[in-house]
């Protein structure tokens, strides 16, 4: 069956938020296949449309969606970015918010560097602590053994503290 660009394109928007209808949902009450539905869904993004799937928050999005979201908005201004999240169900901090984490996310290596050198350089002035210490107590072992060594020469030689 064929359906009109105009149905096609209004049961897509009841997809978007703030409706955020199911696939399930919107094939019962439109009667529409579930499989049509999950196609013409899987065209839009393709087209580059940001379709979150409907039965989660934007807090449960995908990363693909939430970074569909953030490229979507990257030109706007802040009256334009509180309208676009106006018209989806959002809020600027939620959009601000995955920005961020993608910048973050792109420079994850250095950040990782950076943090696997610092732990490296804090392990290798442990172990020497560690080092100094087991050495100052191999020492101190030493001159135990060799005091009782001697205690025991003593007794031997002169026998046990008798007093004449």
């Amino acid at each position: 069956m064929r359906y009109s660009p105009e149905r096609k394109e209004a049961v897509l928007r009841k997809m978007l938020p703030p409706h955020n209808r199911s696939i399930p949902e919107l094939a019962e009450e439109e009667g529409i296949s579930e499989a049509t539905l999950y196609n013409w869904r899987k065209a839009a993004r393709a087209e580059g449309r940001l379709l979150p799937d409907g039965d989660q928050s934007p807090e449960g999005w995908s990363a693909a969606d939430k970074f569909a979201a953030v490229v979507e908005t990257a030109a706007l201004n802040e009256a334009e970015l509180s309208a676009w999240c106006r018209e989806r169900g959002l809020y600027p901090e939620q959009v601000r918010h995955w920005r961020r984490a993608c910048e973050q996310a792109n420079d994850w290596d250095r950040q990782q560097a950076e943090r696997l050198r610092a732990e490296r350089k804090a392990d290798r002035e442990r172990l020497k602590a560690l080092e100094r210490e087991l050495k100052k107590k191999e020492k101190a072992l030493a001159e135990a053994a060799a005091l009782l060594v001697l205690s025991k020469k003593a007794e031997a030689i002169w026998g046990e503290g008798e007093d004449a």
